[in-house]
């Protein structure tokens, strides 16, 4: 059962069981923002563009509306209740212990791949300008580097993810710029040839068939992980009733022009058919439009968005890992704070398992990305569906006049997360029709099993994990409130 002193906690605004809240507005509204942008787009599109062609434009803003329903889910169950934890604490009270327990061992696994994945883009990147650097060297260096970033203090954390934040925002936003003065003004290299008709003039919008683009999906899902990272931040945030709101509404127009705009300029700057896997589209782009250190440039802003989803990966693995010990669903020892506040021990052991990464990166460095890309989308996956699922049954649990209601109530109520639900279960079928990302599949499988023996080890060592169902979300009196 969720403790009183959560939610004592979370209602009156005090820090959450220790935590610090040391995230402002602007830290908070710039970390939505930046989760957004990362290495799935500026690394993945590439393969996703060779898949689909043109087309991928159209499921990138298909999966950025099921993505906004799953953050409109999030934010109304963040404004019930903000708290950390808030995945697995959510699948807590509304499924059982046993969901919020494999809830956050997943997040939390999600984070730990995502992180070899930043970790792998990054040491690709730093080739561009010294390819003589192996892989597994550049990987371990960024990992020090932000593990001690990690360690200092969350307002540093928070200051750290805004300015990388700002890069990336800045970045795109002159990329679209300049790309339309291009198309418009047909000026440098790329002048002669950049048109809009690219879009389907080489085979058509759908070059390799409608079932080769929606089979990008999974890899498109990969792209928006950590969008949902505003709700971990719920903990530490100053003024999470004013925050959060304003971000998860902004993130219509993030999708709009960061994913869907960017692309439909670079793509027609540049025909789809010169684009590849293993290349982000954005340096090609710009390397073609031969503009004097455009391509250093973009590559550097890509490097900083590796950067920063590795950043934000050992911030929220390290909460989650609080989460689970203070439920007994994780050893006790990741529940303490150090003297600044931040949960030192579960960010150490999480980067010290993201250092498998930069093994990968010696050992098969051009199957390294691929890899982890595909077990992080399986798990994000799994996460989003409990989030969508904990939605459903507290909207329930509204209607029926048991809880209150949220002030931020998702538009279309349990309906659309019944839509975005079923999407994901597509999405699933998708991952194991692909025989690439059906590797992720097989992790799931033996994840599965390791997380069932822990669950059963801890039933014996704990009873009380078990004592509570999720059939009826049990609270403190305060909060049940004859619903308005």
């Amino acid at each position: 059962m969720t403790s009183s002193k959560v939610t004592d906690a979370t209602a009156t605004g005090a820090p959450e069981e220790g935590y610090e809240r040391g995230l402002g507005s602007r830290q908070v509204q710039m970390i939505a923002i930046g989760g957004a942008i990362g290495v799935g787009l500026f690394m993945g599109a590439g393969a996703n563009i060779a898949k689909a062609g043109p087309s991928i434009i159209l499921m990138y803003a298909l999966a950025g509306v099921v993505i906004f329903f799953i953050m409109r889910a999030l934010g109304e169950l963040l404004l019930y209740r903000p708290v950390s934890g808030s995945f697995a604490e959510y699948a807590r009270e509304f499924l059982g212990p046993f969901f919020g327990f494999v809830t956050g061992w997943t997040y939390w696994l999600m984070w730990v791949v995502t992180g070899m994945a930043e970790l792998t883009a990054a040491a690709i990147y730093i080739h561009f300008w010294f390819p003589e650097i192996p892989q597994w060297v550049s990987a371990l260096v960024f990992l020090v580097a932000l593990f001690g970033v990690n360690l200092i203090s969350v307002k540093i954390f928070g200051e750290v993810e805004f300015w990388f934040s700002m890069i990336k925002v800045t970045a795109i936003i002159g990329m679209i710029v300049i790309g339309l003065g291009v198309l418009t003004l047909g000026f440098s290299d790329a002048g002669d040839t950049a048109t809009v008709s690219n879009l389907w003039s080489h085979d058509g919008f759908f070059p390799n068939g409608i079932g080769s683009s929606l089979m990008t999906l999974q890899g498109v899902m990969f792209a928006y992980l950590a969008v949902e990272l505003v709700g971990v931040t719920a903990g530490e945030s100053e003024n999470p009733e004013k925050t959060l709101p304003k971000a998860i509404n902004t993130l219509p127009w993030r999708i709009i022009v960061f994913y869907v705009g960017a692309l439909l300029v670079i793509l027609s700057v540049v025909k789809w058919t010169e684009f590849s896997a293993g290349e982000s589209p954005f340096v090609h782009a710009f390397g073609k439009i031969g503009i004097p250190l455009a391509a250093g440039i973009v590559n550097f802003v890509v490097l900083t968005a590796a950067l920063s989803s590795c950043n934000s990966g050992m911030y929220s693995t390290g909460r989650m890992l609080r989460d689970l010990a203070s439920n007994s669903e994780a050893p006790q020892a990741f529940g303490k704070l150090n003297a600044r506040k931040t949960p030192a021990v579960g960010i150490s052991v999480s980067v010290a398992l993201m250092g498998i990464g930069v093994v990968l990166n010696y050992v098969v460095p051009e199957k390294a990305f691929l890899y982890v890309t595909s077990v992080a989308t399986a798990a994000g996956i799994w996460t989003w569906m409990m989030i969508l699922v904990s939605h459903i049954r507290y909207r329930a649990a509204v209607d029926a006049g048991r809880l209150r209601a949220s002030s931020f109530p998702a538009p279309g109520g349990a309906l659309f997360s019944w839509v975005a639900l079923l999407f994901l279960i597509g999405v699933t079928f998708m991952i194991a029709y692909d025989k690439d990302a059906r590797i992720c599949l097989y992790v799931a499988a033996g994840w599965a099993v390791a997380l069932g023996v822990g669950w059963s080890i801890l039933k014996k060592r704990n009873p009380q994990l078990t004592a509570r169902g999720g059939d009826e979300p049990e609270l403190d009196a305060s909060l049940k409130e004859p619903v308005r």
